[in-house]
């Protein structure tokens, strides 16, 4: 059975008038509801009549996150399998479930999103008639491509090479942000007349009401997302210290492979600071439902990052990668952010956030405090962002022209 060994999340079962329609089969080898631009563009496709399959894996960390129900979405999630020689056996045997699934489902649309669904996609790129979308949320670091001796490994060189090629037979390529499409035609001689850029933005139907409460006492920090001491540093809980108790903060999100037991340590340095009560470690909410929640009971959202790194995905988060300061501007907040020239010009000037220094506790303390003095301004600033956001930064006017790419070729 192609099922065996798959979780289902939902969607329903296969039947012989969706075999006559309009169908796209998602893969990455990872949790795609990780990913919201992947639930915001298969929720856009189903709407417009396809059937939709996701097959990708529980990851570590992510496990408990999951997409929202829809009566033309099917997830298929293999069980988490952690690393060693076992994990490429578990990749091998996702590889073949793609192809069977392929072979039994007969997709029109193969939408492939991550560099590990790479060499079963340009596999797939040969069959006839079979179109191939490629969707990278993450640019590839060097170090990505060694081992853990820290030598090159053949098994992603691979894999990355299989990137390249499928980087120049895929229909399309999608990538979040202007920056991240010339790094990636650079390093991978894709087509750029067949590259866009996507912003990885909320839905529409996300977006919150006018904020019309007062500023309430503490101001409310909230920072969601992967906790990691290049997005939440130590030095925003040190700022938190010094300004003596008129700030909380609500982290929402898991930690990662690399970063395992941070959570404890930011609960620790709060403890041993005396403003332990003023932290609120959530930890990760199912769905985007109960994150924007949240969102919409603070109002400021942390959104930093290092301010000199060598990292391609850390320099350009915050000018269309990321989520997250999107869906802070979605629900009415006003942001901070680092003190860069892209959060500058794409932010701070047009009055949506405040910039800092995030390494810097004084920097960041001198930024909400100008929060706290300012409660009117803060909550304008926080509907500026939000009328942006229903203008213009919304999944749905992002992905308007690949969407109509897609339904124009059958």
């Amino acid at each position: 059975m192609v099922r065996d060994n798959l979780s289902v999340q939902h969607g329903a079962a296969l039947d012989r008038k969706a075999m006559t329609e309009q169908r796209v089969l998602y893969i990455q080898y990872t949790n795609p509801a990780a990913y919201p631009p992947l639930e915001h563009s298969s929720r856009m496709l189903a709407d417009h009549g396809w059937q939709v399959r996701f097959l990708g894996t529980e990851a570590e960390g992510s496990l408990p996150l999951r997409f929202p129900a829809h009566r033309r979405i099917e997830v298929l999630l293999m069980p988490f399998c952690p690393g060693g020689w076992r994990q490429k056996l578990h990749y091998l045997q996702f590889c073949a479930l793609v192809l069977l699934w392929s072979i039994r489902w007969r997709p029109t649309l193969l939408y492939a999103s991550d560099p590990l669904a790479c060499p079963v996609g340009l596999l797939l790129s040969y069959l006839s008639g079979l179109r191939v979308i490629y969707h990278e949320h993450d640019s590839p670091e060097p170090e990505s491509r060694r081992g853990l001796a820290g030598r090159p490994s053949g098994f992603m060189q691979g894999v990355y090479w299989a990137r390249c090629r499928l980087a120049r037979r895929a229909w399309r390529v999608v990538l979040p942000g202007a920056s991240r499409v010339k790094h990636f035609l650079a390093n991978t001689g894709a087509d750029p007349r067949r590259t866009s850029s996507v912003w990885n933005c909320p839905a529409r139907e996300e977006i919150g009401p006018a904020r019309a409460e007062p500023l309430g006492s503490p101001l409310r920090l909230l920072y969601h997302g992967s906790v990691v001491p290049a997005r939440l540093p130590f030095a925003v809980i040190e700022a938190m210290a010094i300004l003596h108790g008129r700030v909380s903060l609500t982290v929402v999100g898991y930690e990662t492979i690399g970063h395992r037991g941070y959570l404890r340590e930011l609960a620790e340095l709060a403890e041993r600071l005396g403003i332990a009560e003023q932290i609120e470690l959530v930890g990760v909410v199912p769905t985007r439902e109960q994150l924007l929640a949240h969102c919409r009971r603070a109002d400021v959202g942390v959104a930093l990052m290092p301010t000199h790194t060598p990292s391609i995905n850390e320099r350009t988060m915050l000018t269309g990668p990321s989520n997250k300061i999107f869906d802070y501007l979605a629900c009415g907040l006003a942001a901070l952010v680092p003190d860069q020239p892209g959060p500058q010009a794409l932010y701070v000037a047009p009055g949506y956030a405040r910039a800092c220094n995030p390494s810097d506790p004084t920097s960041i303390a001198d930024a909400l405090g100008w929060y706290l003095d300012h409660p009117a301004e803060l909550r304008a600033m926080g509907e500026r962002g939000r009328q942006r956001v229903l203008a213009e930064w919304n999944y749905e006017t992002q992905f308007a022209p690949l969407l109509a790419q897609i339904q124009e070729q059958p």
